[in-house]
């Protein structure tokens, strides 16, 4: 009867583990992470109703900000991502919904939608995301902070009519998933019906 040498038996363990180990690193890579989604706000429901349409283009972002993972900024400088949580979409996907809902909820214009689908619109919305991004400021406090740019276009020449930056930040209590959400939330509900109102005077 002939036994395997002690090399081979050596061998075959090195690969046994290696093989567990690549296995655990794909096992943790397809873990779900926990989703989580905003709130539209509406604008006034007050106020003059137009008869014109609006569409809302896709926002542009940064590289980095184009990803359904939720921003960490440790340092001016620094990017991360929080472990085992995640938007309900890429972040330029999860504004421009917000905004078509915000806007829409108001009732006060005839028609809001997506630029990839609808009617010919008399005004265009574009967006650009330059802050959507928790922060870790000097004294170690967490910050949630949004900053976004907004110009209305007419469709037929492209001609602006007005552009506003609206910005707004919180303080975060503690780095849980749910509890930056939570800000995140009450962010959005001050610059949502600020937005939505804006949008519809300049429709």
């Amino acid at each position: 009867m002939t036994f395997p040498s002690r090399r081979t038996v050596l061998l075959g363990s090195m690969c046994a583990l290696g093989g567990c180990s690549t296995l655990s690193s794909l096992n943790s890579a397809s873990k779900p992470l926990d989703t989580y989604d905003l709130l539209a706000v509406s604008g006034s429901k007050s106020g003059p109703r137009t008869s014109r349409t609006l569409l809302v283009a896709q926002p542009q972002a940064s590289a980095a900000l184009t990803s359904d993972r939720i921003m960490i900024k440790p340092a001016p400088a620094s990017i991360t991502y929080l472990p085992d949580a995640r938007w309900s979409d890429e972040v330029p996907a999860v504004v421009q919904s917000l905004l078509i809902r915000s806007i829409s909820e108001t009732g006060r214009i005839a028609y809001v939608g997506r630029t990839d689908a609808g009617p010919i619109p008399d005004k265009a919305l574009l967006t650009r995301i330059d802050a959507f991004e928790v922060n870790r400021l000097v004294d170690a406090t967490l910050e949630a902070r949004v900053d976004i740019n907004v110009t209305i276009v007419n469709d037929a020449d492209q001609r602006i009519v007005a552009s506003r930056r609206f910005t707004q930040a919180a303080s975060v209590p503690n780095d849980t998933p749910a509890q930056i959400v939570e800000v995140f939330q009450q962010v959005m509900n001050v610059l949502l019906p600020e937005m939505a109102d804006w949008a519809i005077r300049q429709v």
